[in-house]
């Protein structure tokens, strides 16, 4: 048995790439190889995905992105618009060479620091951790519609009740363009930049089957939609939003009903709720549906400086900015968003 070998990923290699993620312990549906095309098509960034390989048999995987922004520096990341990434081997050696590579690429690159999104950062000499700032929310769901029901906490089920009540229609498929349409005001009124919609025709058009949007419409008129990933037995809410209309009428939360009655039926034994920032919306809205969070803390490796960058909303230098695009007309912040949202990763 010889020592592994370093290859860079290439569409020939997409179907082992993938097998090794569905079979290994630790990989998530934000390692699929399907990100590579998806990244550089909708964002133009440059990739760098690699795999490690023993007599022939991929034995460990890194998918890492390049960003370079004026605005926000430049980065290295893994995974880049993704909540979970970082490398994932099935031996040690594999491991290390997988990392031994990312750190030479930012020694070598205009990078000022790497980053991997993995759920348990491991500590390593040179590295820092950073925490306290994003959990996720994942739990066991049933095949049992009530017995799902009857998990969420009581105030929030009534809500749910309500929504059902109000006889809010759904429907599913790969209409990215009604989910742009509704996700663009949602973010915009939270002041946050909107993906070009681009972005979600490639995710549709990549994973297919995996990769589902839900729409619920309010005498045909849309309010909520998300997009949602299913791997192994889980589903993965992941990008998601609601117009006012959808406040008043319970339609956020009939959303994500929906999206879990639905995965129950394909089989699937987990909901992962997703990443939020701790204390925000988002946050309550997840804990208010009874899901615990569990702390993401991310790894980095910087070239220059002793602190690990501070690019999100919750930093008080970009408060402005935000209040800001709260302000926005949406077609003016449709129009901006995308060329400052490709920068942030």
């Amino acid at each position: 048995m010889t020592g592994p070998i370093l290859k860079r990923l290439t569409d020939a290699d997409h179907a082992r790439w993938d097998a090794f993620v569905l079979a290994t312990p630790g990989a998530t549906f934000c390692h699929r190889a399907g990100w590579r095309r998806v990244i550089e098509t909708a964002f133009g960034h440059r990739t760098h995905f690699v795999f490690t390989e023993t007599d022939g048999a991929i034995t460990g995987i890194l998918p890492l992105t390049e960003i370079r922004s004026r605005l926000f520096g430049n980065a290295l990341v893994s995974n880049a618009f993704a909540v979970y990434g970082g490398p994932v081997a099935t031996d040690a050696a594999s491991l290390a060479m997988l990392v031994d590579h990312a750190e030479q690429l930012l020694a070598n690159s205009a990078a000022g620091h790497l980053e991997f999104r993995s759920m348990d950062a491991e500590p390593r000499p040179g590295w820092l951790i950073k925490d306290g700032l994003y959990v996720t929310f994942r739990r066991a769901i049933s095949g049992d519609h009530e017995k799902n029901l009857a998990a969420i906490p009581r105030k929030q089920r009534a809500v749910v009740r309500k929504g059902i009540a109000n006889e809010l229609s759904t429907r599913t498929g790969h209409d990215w363009r009604t989910l742009h349409r509704v996700y663009a005001e949602s973010v915009r009124n939270l002041g946050t930049p909107v993906f070009p919609s681009r972005y979600f025709r490639a995710l549709c058009a990549e994973f297919g089957d995996d990769a589902e949007i839900l729409v619920v419409e309010d005498q045909g008129v849309p309010i909520a939609a998300v997009l949602s990933f299913y791997f192994r037995d889980e589903v993965l809410p992941y990008y998601g939003g609601g117009t006012p209309a959808a406040r008043n009428r319970a339609g956020n939360d009939i959303l994500y009903w929906e999206v879990m009655r639905r995965a129950a039926d394909r089989g699937c034994r987990v909901f992962d709720f997703g990443r939020s920032k701790i204390d925000t919306g988002a946050y309550s809205f997840k804990k208010n549906w009874g899901f615990t969070p569990t702390p993401l803390n991310y790894a980095f490796k910087l070239k220059t400086g002793d602190s690990i960058p501070d690019v999100n909303p919750l930093n008080p230098k970009y408060r402005l900015m935000i209040a800001t695009w709260k302000r926005l007309p949406l077609p003016i912040a449709n129009l901006i968003g995308p060329f400052i949202v490709r920068n942030l990763g």
